[in-house]
């Protein structure tokens, strides 16, 4: 398990996951959602959101539905970027 620097560090190493977790602190989205705010492609947010939920940084509130999941932040990972 990383420490909160080693997790720090693993947000602020990829644009992508600071503009996910930046846009995941201003409320709860689907990666759809992500896509059209960040301008990333479906592809980059998908992988990014995997990489997130590995690390436990972000959870899935409804992982069951095939459509529409929505994301939010972890209390860990509001933790670690109220310092960033």
């Amino acid at each position: 398990m990383k420490n909160k620097y080693e997790l720090k560090s693993f947000i602020l190493r990829s644009e992508n996951r600071k503009n996910i977790i930046k846009e995941l602190l201003k409320g709860n989205k689907t990666a759809s959602d992500l896509v059209k705010v960040t301008g990333m492609y479906k592809s980059h947010v998908s992988r990014t959101l995997k990489e997130l939920m590995e690390e436990k940084l972000i959870g899935c509130l409804n992982p069951k539905d095939r459509e529409y999941k929505f994301y939010k932040l972890t209390n860990k990972s509001k933790e670690i970027i109220k310092n960033i």
